[in-house]
């Protein structure tokens, strides 16, 4: 029987091991997913990530304690712990430099560790964001050098793009549409059989390259979306009217585009954009509109402070600022554009509070959380993000928290049309 037919038997019989390699926000969905099927081994670097993953505690609240315990997955910082998986999948982060360019070393790291164990007859699948043509370019010819083995003749490669989406309890790893691709058709086909044993709906990429671009594309265009929603916000703004009203008037047409104002953050959308340019720019072309939007997102902070501070007449305040994660419903600071609210105000020397119940740990860099904002205290709040929390909280709870004629901006429309409220 050849190696081929012998994975596929596996796969039907539920009798492979797979180890998945990163155990962030993507790695440990995935981890969990796979562990319904296959016997897994969960490894991470971060050696506190392990312990508490070991104590069934996921502090990304990603997977709850009582399926962790259930999930029996092997949690690993040992490597060698890997030697009998049959499969790796690399799901490590990959940030942009500060020059805004590709870093890859998570990814190299992770190669370099399977390496170490053998990678004769195995199958490597790569699910993090990478720039087109990085996969055959890159990794193949660093995992061919590095071991003296030939791809699709002694070890195999796929590349799936991941579509996590944190703090989404619907769109959950195995609803969403996943995207497979292989070295050859052999391998996107050994690679599609074992997704379509945990995701309803798998899609076949012809080659590594689209699929690669794929993941790029998606999390470009809607940072284009968004860009384009924030400019008319500060058109509206120059206009004096109100941007929520002029775009649910513009939505009334069958065929527009219903985005929302916003900041713009977290891994994908505020990375992506910068790999698809970096990709083409290697290629000879520059685009033209790809980093206008991320440019526009990136600043906005910026205009939505001066447009609070507007209000002000320049004196110093002390303000509440609610939500501190890169989007609704989640504990993710990753890229968080309310961190930049939060700098931008305490650079202009205001006293500003930082409160998001969703987030677990005490500070982030030298940012103080606080945990229980003052009552009648605060001349100013900012409502950043549209965490289910704050809902919940109604909107008289948190104007306890202001003095007399506290004003409240509610960048997320959180509590629209209602007196006291600075709506975009």
């Amino acid at each position: 029987m050849s190696l081929f037919e012998q994975i596929k038997s596996k796969i039907n019989k539920n009798k492979l091991e797979i180890s998945v390699i990163g155990l962030g926000y993507v790695g440990l969905p995935v981890a969990h997913s796979f562990s319904k099927k296959f016997k897994v081994i969960g490894f991470d670097i971060n050696i506190d990530r392990i312990r508490h993953l070991k104590k069934n505690n996921d502090l990304n609240q990603s997977i709850s304690k009582a399926e962790l315990k259930k999930s029996g997955i092997k949690f690993s910082s040992n490597f060698r712990d890997m030697k009998n998986s049959e499969i790796f999948i690399i799901t490590t982060p990959t940030p942009i430099t500060p020059s805004k360019n590709p870093d890859l070393k998570f990814i190299y790291k992770a190669l370099q560790f399977i390496i170490k164990i053998g990678i004769k007859n195995k199958f490597i699948i790569l699910e993090s964001t990478v720039y087109p043509g990085a996969s055959e370019n890159k990794f193949i010819k660093f995992l061919e050098k590095s071991s003296g083995l030939s791809v699709n003749k002694d070890f195999f490669y796929g590349y799936s793009p991941e579509r996590i989406n944190p703090g989404d309890k619907i769109h959950t790893f195995n609803n969403i549409s996943k995207i497979v691709s292989g070295s050859d058709k052999k391998t996107c086909e050994i690679i599609y059989r074992l997704y379509k044993k945990v995701v309803h709906k798998v899609y076949k990429a012809s080659t590594i390259l689209s699929a690669e671009a794929s993941k790029l594309i998606e999390n470009s265009q809607r940072d284009l979306n968004v860009a384009f929603v924030n400019e008319i916000s500060i058109i509206c703004n120059k206009l004096n009217i109100q941007s929520s009203e002029t775009l649910k008037l513009a939505s009334t047409k069958w065929n527009f585009l219903n985005f929302s104002p916003g900041l713009v953050g977290g891994h994908c959308i505020g990375v992506d954009p910068y790999y698809l340019f970096y990709s083409s720019k290697k290629l000879g072309y520059k685009p033209q509109t790809l980093l206008a939007g991320r440019n526009l997102n990136e600043n906005y902070p910026k205009f939505l402070v001066k447009k609070f501070l507007s209000f002000f007449n320049k004196r110093k305040i002390n303000v509440l600022l609610m939500g501190a994660t890169y989007k609704e419903n989640c504990n993710d600071l990753r890229n968080s554009k309310s961190i930049d609210i939060f700098r931008i105000l305490r650079q202009k020397k205001h006293q500003v509070h930082f409160f998001d119940p969703n987030v677990t740990q005490k500070k982030f860099g030298k940012i103080i959380f606080t945990k229980k904002p003052r009552k009648n205290y605060y001349d100013a709040i900012i409502i950043s993000v549209s965490h289910m929390v704050f809902k919940k909280m109604g909107l008289n709870k948190i104007l306890k928290y202001g003095k007399k004629n506290c004003k409240v901006f509610d960048i997320k429309n959180l509590f629209s049309n209602q007196k006291g409220i600075i709506n975009l």
